[in-house]
């Protein structure tokens, strides 16, 4: 090799090293993400992405806030002291929506909504539309305020129907004729270590509860002033969640259990596997536009739906709740197993 051939090619080995060197060091976009409820395997996708570095590979130094009774997190996001929240189902945004609070939904990591209604087998409520026999329907008051309202609209439940439920389990195992709400992640099998008993799991989304749920929130000026940021957090939260049901989970688990040292590794292992079985973060739309997948026809639906239930009114400009820019790009499907 002639020397000026030799030392311009010396020159651009190094000019390389230096601008993947340079790249490593670019500094890492500190980002805070607040959860809506405790440390749990349902938060586990995000867990993952910080785990496993997902968050790092896309720039990103992501914290995540765990919620809790005493937390307001969605509040926190709303005034600019967090950069993303965990959402519940899409009522909240519509919610927002009504009350002009500028926030916007731009990924929904679960395609159903986890609540269940439980009851007693064997004791004449083993089909949904017998649960309407019960006089003791165990809810708390956000449940009675949602959902609820929509099984009267859809149904024809009523209000007496209902008691109380104070996140205890306890009168619902001691009266065979109660039906009390929980989410197919975790109660079913609370219940089934304290009673002895499985009881039966009413999944409300597989009778027409069609919201999404542990969306991805954050303000409309951060959609608007900085949407790289945006793609990149959802980019990475949801191949966290592939990871996470299909992967090694166990490092996203040890910081769960950090967060909230009374989780148990059984019951991270049921909630990974109820969210499977029953396709809460990966089924439907997902199988071709990827996990965190919205359309306009499922938002529709479930609009029309409460507007029906008397949650809201039918001129709401719902779409405003929502944008489908950041999602529907089918990343992570190449780690499904």
């Amino acid at each position: 090799m002639k020397p000026n051939a030799c030392l311009a090619g010396m020159l651009a080995l190094c000019l390389g090293w230096g601008a993947d060197r340079a790249l490593a060091q670019q500094p890492l976009t500190e980002v805070t993400f607040g959860t809506n409820w405790i440390a749990q395997g349902e938060h586990g996708g995000y867990y993952q992405a910080v785990a496993d570095g997902t968050y790092e590979k896309y720039g990103l130094k992501v914290t995540i806030v765990p919620g809790g009774p005493r937390a307001n997190n969605r509040m926190l996001m709303t005034v600019g002291k967090l950069d993303f929240y965990m959402g519940g189902s899409m009522i909240q945004a519509f919610s927002a929506v009504e009350k002009d609070i500028p926030t916007v939904v731009v990924a929904a990591h679960f395609q159903k909504e986890p609540q269940v209604l439980l009851s007693h087998p064997g004791q004449g409520f083993d089909t949904f539309p017998d649960l309407k026999k019960s006089n003791d329907i165990l809810l708390s008051k956000d449940g009675f305020a949602t959902f609820y309202q929509w099984m009267k609209a859809e149904f024809g439940f009523k209000d007496e129907q209902v008691k109380p439920y104070g996140f205890n389990p306890a009168p619902f195992m001691a009266n065979k004729k109660a039906v009390q709400q929980g989410y197919v992640t975790s109660e079913p099998l609370t219940i089934e270590k304290a009673a002895g008993f499985k009881p039966n799991v009413f999944l409300l989304a597989d009778h027409g509860f069609s919201t999404y749920s542990t969306t991805v929130e954050t303000r409309r000026e951060v959609v608007e002033k900085n949407p790289d940021l945006v793609q990149r957090f959802v980019d990475a939260s949801t191949i966290g969640w592939y990871n996470y049901l299909y992967g090694d989970n166990a490092e996203a688990n040890a910081l769960i259990k950090r967060d909230n040292p009374e989780m148990t590794d059984e019951l991270l292992a049921y909630s990974v596997a109820k969210m499977k079985e029953h396709g809460i973060v990966d089924s439907g739309d997902t199988a071709t536009l990827g996990i965190g997948a919205m359309t306009d026809a499922r938002m529709k639906d479930f609009f029309d739906k409460m507007v029906k239930a008397g949650l809201f009114k039918a001129d709401l400009d719902y779409k405003k709740a929502y944008t489908l820019r950041f999602v529907n790009k089918g990343v992570g499907l190449n780690l499904r197993h």
